[in-house]
């Protein structure tokens, strides 16, 4: 048990710091943003970098914030039903909910994902929103990673809500 519980720490460890990380997107959405305003409408010369920038960094934020949230509860459920049910219940709930929507899901776009990646870096794939033409294989990447990090979390909350379902009490 404490393998195991060594195991989940370092998954929750590794949310914490991808999360961490994917919070300076949101700096770099708001420099770029602001640039990009003051350029156009101060000095007419808007920049041909700053759409594709904004797209980018505002998935990165996203993609990479979405274990984050995961591990600490935050992303939405309908939570009329759920906040009324006892905590084994919830944890009930969560691992069905978790083995018939949560895992197929992850697992059909965790291949496409990395196949949309692995292709984009094969062909050398640009993204054609604007005549800048970045590379798309970095954010294909990305947008891979952050679906394999969701996934990692998800197996962790399952582990535990499968724990205090079968013991009636917390792994942690």
């Amino acid at each position: 048990m404490t393998i195991l519980k060594k195991i989940l720490r370092g998954i929750d460890s590794i949310s914490e710091h991808v999360g961490s990380w994917a919070k300076w997107c949101a700096w770099l959405l708001v420099l770029v943003g602001a640039y990009d305003t003051i350029m156009r409408h101060f000095f007419n010369a808007p920049t041909l970098w700053a759409y594709d920038t904004l797209i980018m960094a505002g998935g990165v934020l996203y993609l990479l914030g979405w274990s984050y949230d995961y591990l600490h509860g935050s992303h939405i459920r309908v939570d009329i039903f759920y906040r009324n049910l006892s905590p084994r219940k919830k944890a009930l709930l969560d691992v069905i909910c978790a083995a018939i929507l949560f895992f197929p899901l992850m697992g059909a776009l965790m291949i496409s994902s990395i196949s949309w990646a692995v292709r984009a870096w094969r062909i050398n794939e640009t993204m054609i929103s604007t005549f800048w033409y970045p590379p798309a294989a970095p954010y294909r990447t990305i947008f891979a990673l952050g679906i394999f990090f969701l996934t990692l979390q998800g197996i962790a909350k399952f582990i535990r809500d499968l724990h205090f379902l079968i013991r009636g009490e917390p792994l942690d």
